[in-house]
């Protein structure tokens, strides 16, 4: 699969969350061209504030893989990762990110702290924006219109 594919996965991931009331964000991480893990935001149905897409599918992969480290492993999202889930991304040893709308109140890659630029980061992924970014922008456009 290309890097559309796979976050036409994460986009119907968030779609999923969507549903569920969550904030639409979806996440797949991939390892030798196949999806490992997949998951969209889950905070209100875990009630769990570190439940976003990106931590749920780092720990699915973990498990799968049964190593915290995700060398050879690319994670795509649909929002642009923020601080937490940056941190998590950097520590995970993720090899590439590709994400599709960037977040100027939340984000934490190119926006606010920009932790991968942060001295104290350990493992900067490399970073791909923009990739499906409409598709997720106009998603999460939509859920909060509906909503305001």
């Amino acid at each position: 699969m290309t890097a559309p594919s796979f976050m036409e996965i994460a986009l119907k991931e968030a779609e999923k969350a969507a549903q569920n009331g969550e904030v639409p964000i979806g996440c797949v991480i991939v390892r030798d061209g196949e999806v490992i893990a997949a998951a969209g935001n889950r905070t209100i149905a875990d009630r769990d504030p570190t439940a976003h897409a990106e931590v749920l599918a780092i720990r699915k992969a973990a498990t799968m893989l049964g190593s915290e480290r995700l060398a050879g492993c690319d994670l795509y999202v649909t929002l642009e990762p923020c601080a937490m889930c940056a941190g998590a991304i950097s520590f995970a040893r993720i090899r590439r990110l590709y994400y599709g709308a960037g977040d100027p109140k939340g984000g934490g890659v190119d926006h606010g702290g920009r932790f991968f630029s942060q001295p104290t980061c350990h493992h900067a992924p490399e970073v791909y924006p923009s990739v499906g970014e409409a598709e997720s922008a106009a998603m999460l456009r939509e859920f909060f219109r509906v909503r305001r």
